[in-house]
């Protein structure tokens, strides 16, 4: 482990003088490359110094305790080598994680579906609900939230609602959000009191660029009609609305947000990017598929990731058995605790499993 952090060490030492030199910083594209690679070493640097320096120190120490000190001073640096001896301890296991491949998609905007699954208007509702929850989560991040296509029920909330969340980091955050979340509630029409259980299905998808996956023109079929909202009334008077239809693999994306085509055009072609990556993305880690797959699921009640159970206001996450009793905070977009945990694990699990 030490010799790669030495190697890293060295090249990030190249990197800093190549980014402060002007000839390389004339060239934006080829500078912001280097920052970019700059900025992801930095971090693990830093702490490798943090290493480094902690390491002097218990060597200061142990020299300084060979020699006839007086009592008082020997306590204090004993309590201070004991102190840097759990640090060093610490400061090893980030570095291990900070060591561990980064997924490629991390830093990569999301394209988020979400569909009400058993439960009729209830889970359309509660659609409505995670959209409130992600679009808070996405304001406390400063990251920006663009809506690619909806279907909206008429008492509110969403049959299905697609939507694009800009930021950086946004994958690396949200992608453990993909599952089937289980809602446990009074629904409005229930006169009587009972509690019902709807689910729906949340798939977070990392946005695919034009150089990710290539679209032959020829594969597509378009169609363009009109928008409609709720019931079917019209809400446009032009044909702006567009369905594209990727015939290899029969894929098949509408939106009818904006007024313009070309704007629907675009979105939709977005999301058609960002699921054919997925299928590539698919091919080539059949294990990852796997458990994506198992996440997202049908929308079937026993096919969960995460309980909302609003009698008790509480939110638990069954992947990892965590349970936190501040629902509406959660509701309202305070989902750190959450995504940081969910996080701790991953990684504890690929340190087990040597990845």
């Amino acid at each position: 482990m030490f010799s790669k952090l030495e190697e890293i060490n060295e090249k990030y030492k190249v990197l800093s003088k190549k980014v402060s030199d002007p000839e390389v910083i004339s060239n934006q594209a080829e500078w912001q490359k280097l920052m970019k690679e700059y900025g992801e070493l930095k971090p693990l640097v830093e702490k490798y110094n943090e290493y480094k320096k902690v390491k002097e120190e218990i060597e200061e120490a142990n020299l300084l305790l060979e020699d006839n000190l007086e009592e008082d001073f020997k306590h204090l640096v004993k309590e201070e080598l004991s102190s840097n001896k759990q640090k060093i301890i610490e400061i090893e296991e980030e570095l291990k994680i900070l060591l561990l491949p980064k997924d490629p998609n991390d830093e990569k905007n999301v394209i988020v579906e979400i569909r009400g699954g058993a439960g009729g208007d209830e889970a359309a509702l509660f659609a409505g609900d995670l959209f409130r929850m992600y679009s808070m989560y996405a304001e406390r991040n400063n990251w920006k939230v663009e809506i690619m296509d909806s279907n909206e029920i008429g008492v509110g909330g969403f049959k299905e609602i697609i939507f694009m969340i800009q930021g950086n980091g946004a994958y690396s955050k949200l992608k453990y959000e993909s599952g089937v979340h289980r809602v446990q509630r009074i629904p409005i029409t229930e006169s009587g009191g009972r509690i019902h259980t709807s689910t729906v299905t949340v798939a977070v998808l990392p946005e695919a660029e034009e150089v990710d996956v290539e679209i032959n023109m020829n594969d597509l079929r378009i169609d363009v009609f009109r928008s409609s909202g709720h019931g079917g009334q019209s809400v446009n008077t032009t044909d702006s609305a567009v369905r594209i239809t990727h015939l290899p693999t029969n894929i098949v994306v509408t939106c009818q947000d904006e007024k313009s085509q070309l704007k629907n055009k675009e979105k939709a072609l977005k999301v058609l990017r960002a699921k054919l990556y997925e299928i590539e993305q698919e091919k080539l880690e059949k294990e990852l598929a796997a458990t994506r797959k198992s996440q997202v699921g049908t929308g079937n009640r026993n096919e969960r990731i995460r309980t909302y159970n609003f009698p008790q206001g509480r939110v638990t996450d069954h992947r990892i058995g965590l349970t936190l009793h501040k629902l509406d905070s959660i509701l309202d977009g305070d989902l750190d605790e959450i995504i940081d945990n969910l996080i701790t694990v991953d990684q504890m699990e690929k340190l087990k499993q040597g990845i």
